[in-house]
């Protein structure tokens, strides 16, 4: 059995591991949306706060699965 990596995986970990707005440790790798303009990856805090001030008003998270 082999395995290979998918590229846009491999490009997205090898971003060594630092937000590209707070310089924070990643854990989950978010990708900035096109209108942003910005390249680099973003951690899960910076990528919230851009997607509050991109998408102002109240969010709340679903569970869908139930």
């Amino acid at each position: 059995m082999v395995f290979t990596r998918n590229k846009k995986s491999a490009d997205a970990h090898d971003s060594n591991g630092k937000c590209t707005l707070c310089g924070g440790r990643i854990e989950q790798v978010f990708l900035p949306m096109k209108e942003w303009g910005m390249d680099g990856h973003l951690c899960g805090k910076c990528y919230s706060k851009k997607i509050a001030e991109f998408y102002p008003g109240k969010h709340e998270r679903v569970n869908l699965s139930e």
